[in-house]
């Protein structure tokens, strides 16, 4: 992973992740150390997991990825934001699923070799969708096994906290595969299907069979 390719805001949180690591080790503030390590771990895995599976992140993507990482667990857990901020929670997992409806479409198309006639793109669309749920039920887990394995509250009130997530997360994964099924009608989707183009142009010998001229 270059460094030097990544933007500032990119640079920047690492750099805040890496002195509050340091500062929390410094102090005794195991906690506050072990939050900002794992932050930071989790913010660099998928550039470093997309590199060795050879597929090109957008700027705009990792940027995404990390700044959500980062306000997830840095900001939430340890600046306490989810306490502060009443919805910070619901606009986290938002962002998340809509995420993840967008990565679940570009799986999905990818696996047709980008031929936007292979099926119908409301069938992609319902695909794309299924997996952003999936996804988001996995991060439930993830909460769950946190609160329990290292005493976190990531869950809050429990069953509650659970249930609006997931819902949240439909919402979201909705948007996200919305913006996919117009990507294939040809229609625009705020800048969602523009990231969703750019992702297929970079990652050219993936959609092989994308016949896009606009990409």
């Amino acid at each position: 992973m270059k460094l030097q390719h990544q933007n500032w805001l990119v640079l920047g949180i690492w750099t805040l992740l890496v002195v509050a690591g340091l500062v929390a080790l410094a102090t005794g503030r195991w906690s506050l150390a072990f939050v900002s390590a794992a932050t930071l771990v989790l913010s660099m895995a998928p550039t470093v997991f997309a590199e060795r599976i050879q597929i090109q992140l957008p700027q705009s993507f990792i940027a995404v990825i990390v700044t959500f990482v980062f306000a997830s667990i840095f900001l939430g857990e340890a600046a306490d934001f989810y306490e502060r901020w009443w919805w910070w929670d619901i606009a986290l997992h938002g962002m998340a699923s809509i995420g993840f409806g967008l990565i679940g479409f570009l799986f999905v198309f990818m696996l047709f070799a980008g031929d936007r006639y292979a099926a119908p793109p409301i069938a992609l669309a319902f695909i794309a969708f299924c997996v952003s749920v999936a996804i988001g039920a996995a991060w439930e887990i993830f909460e769950f096994a946190m609160d329990q394995v290292f005493a976190m509250n990531m869950q809050k009130s429990g069953l509650l906290d659970t249930m609006g997530d997931l819902i949240v997360d439909m919402l979201g994964a909705f948007l996200g595969a919305t913006a996919g099924f117009l990507f294939l009608k040809g229609r625009r989707f705020g800048g969602l299907a523009a990231m969703i183009r750019q992702f297929v142009r970079e990652n050219r010998r993936l959609y092989s069979k994308n016949d896009d001229k606009r990409d």
